[in-house]
């Protein structure tokens, strides 16, 4: 039998120990397997030039070490979504399902749906036009001047038939013709107002009518994209180490998939290793090209699988093997609790890198748990401000409601001083400088931050380089707002310092740990009016 073109021999694997468990995708470290994957994958990439043009603009790409029936090692390699318009590419894992089959029913109703979204805009257009806008204010203003000509018709009338009453010796036949016409006029204009009011009507109508048929065709395009996605998701047949299978509408039910969902490279790495039976030992993902827009994506860096496509289905896909812990939501090590200033309102204290700042779904231990077990008479929230779980410092916490809400006002006015230490992989130029650059979360990968100039929040941060010494760079940051990762972003985006933290998985590159640390805190207590100022030096 002829061997899989997409099953790729692993030079230089006979000296590298495989590893024990297969990867946690969401969070690791890239085994030397992978490494030495993702070079001959980088190699074969540099001897195509029309891929690499076309890799270049930007793509995520995978490879997963499998070991073969024969127990030799080799490798998969699988791009994320579609390159130059195909799913199929030579070297290349095959697509779970192909959606770009010409005659498919993806592209056929995916054309309907074009077709209803140049409707759309071509009803927009019409609908919100300068024409229509000018045809109402015509008809608008055509109307007030009838109804002006009329009224001053009206009054010109009434002086005539005042001047005449006034002139005395009218018959009463005349009396009554006087009447009639003052009555006719007003009768009249009640016409009138009506006729513009109809025109005015019709007008406005006929705009409504367009936004009508928008709304109709929106709720038409919506139902059949939801429809469209139903059906393509059951297409959509994933499995298991167990050989289990399952479509991604069986599986996420009753959620939808978010779109996309199997299109990325781990799930199309690991269904095709349990179609050839090959057994999976060690998966990475690795960005190749420039960035995306907003987003901070290093070219060869490697990066954690997204979790709004793949956390869904990867832990369903991965039964059946021996698969890492998840290191998050292991509890760290028990320690003793760091308090640095301690009151009857308020206490100061150093989380350590590792630990959650309040309990979450998977980690009931955390810094709030610790200090309400540890100290007496704590009561109402505690939590005034959080720290990243990888992010060490100072973090300070209340010890009843009272003082939680006076310490959350200091925060929300701004009136807490902060001061973060971090170790940065790569040189910075600058020696200091303000970065602004609006912040928010990624709606397909968060916890992940992105730069949004349109829709993002103000995220302004001071920076003064420490030291430079041997390819790193150590700063001090003082961040004017506080924004999620806005530390982590600011540090690791081009328009920021263009440098990653060390340790930084999400937007750098993985180490021992993030090192970033909050050394300092400093504001007026809200109770005693003294100015605390409380510290703790970086432990890197």
């Amino acid at each position: 039998m002829a061997k899989d073109p997409t099953l790729h021999p692993l030079a230089g694997s006979e000296a590298v120990e495989p590893p024990r468990r297969f990867t946690w995708p969401f969070h690791y470290v890239p085994h030397p397997l992978c490494r030495l994957a993702a070079r001959q994958l980088a190699q074969h990439i540099a001897s195509q030039p029309q891929l690499r043009a076309a890799l270049d603009a930007g793509k995520m790409l995978g490879v997963l070490v499998v070991r073969e029936p024969s127990g030799s090692l080799a490798f998969l390699a699988a791009f994320s979504g579609n390159v130059m318009g195909t799913n199929h590419l030579p070297y290349f894992v095959p697509p779970i399902y192909d959606l770009l089959q010409p005659q498919g029913e993806f592209r056929t109703e995916e054309a309907a749906i074009v077709g209803i979204n140049r409707e759309i805009e071509q009803l927009e257009r019409e609908a919100g036009s300068e024409a229509m806008r000018q045809q109402l204010a015509l008809a608008k203003q055509a109307g007030e001047e009838e109804v002006l000509a009329f009224k001053q018709l009206m009054q010109h009338s009434k002086r005539q038939r005042d001047d005449a009453r006034a002139a005395g010796a009218l018959t009463p036949l005349q009396q009554e013709e006087l009447l009639r016409e003052s009555r006719f006029q007003k009768a009249e204009l009640k016409r009138i107002k009506h006729r513009v009011a109809q025109r005015l009507d019709e007008a406005q109508a006929r705009q409504a009518a367009l936004w009508q048929r928008v709304h109709a065709l929106k709720q038409e395009r919506k139902r059949r994209s939801e429809a469209l996605q139903r059906r393509i998701f059951r297409l959509f047949v994933v499995t298991n180490a167990l050989g289990e299978q399952t479509d991604l509408i069986q599986l996420l039910a009753p959620a939808l998939p978010p779109a996309g969902t199997g299109e990325c490279c781990a799930p199309k790495l690991l269904q095709h290793a349990y179609r050839l039976r090959v057994k999976p030992l060690c998966m990475a993902e690795f960005w190749w090209g420039q960035s995306p827009q907003g987003e901070v994506r290093h070219h060869g860096h490697y990066y954690p699988a997204c979790r709004s496509k793949c956390l869904p289905i990867l832990p369903w896909m991965m039964r059946g093997l021996d698969v890492e812990e998840n290191p998050l939501a292991q509890a760290p090590a028990e320690q003793p609790l760091d308090v640095l200033y301690d009151d009857e309102w308020l206490s100061v204290v150093n989380k350590p890198a590792g630990m959650l700042t309040q309990p979450g779904k998977l980690i009931t231990q955390s810094l709030e748990t610790r200090y309400r077990a540890r100290m007496q008479g704590v009561s109402g929230p505690v939590v005034v401000h959080r720290l990243d779980q990888e992010t060490s410092g100072v973090v300070v916490l209340a010890k009843n409601r009272e003082a939680h809400k006076a310490l959350q006002a200091l925060f929300e006015q701004r009136q807490v001083s902060k001061r973060y230490v971090a170790l940065l992989d790569g040189t910075v130029a600058a020696s200091e400088g303000i970065i602004e650059l609006p912040l928010r979360p990624n709606p397909d990968d968060r916890p992940r931050q992105m730069v949004d100039t349109v829709h993002g929040k103000a995220a302004i941060t001071r920076f003064e380089v420490l030291e430079r010494n041997g390819g790193t760079t150590r700063v001090a940051f003082y961040p004017l707002t506080g924004r999620t990762h806005q530390l982590r972003v600011h540090a690791s985006h081009p328009s920021g310092l263009g440098v990653a933290i060390v340790g930084d998985m999400l937007y750098g590159r993985a180490a021992g740990r993030l090192m970033l640390h909050a050394e300092q805190l400093c504001f007026t207590h809200p109770f005693t009016g003294k100015r605390l100022v409380v510290s703790s030096p970086a432990p890197f």
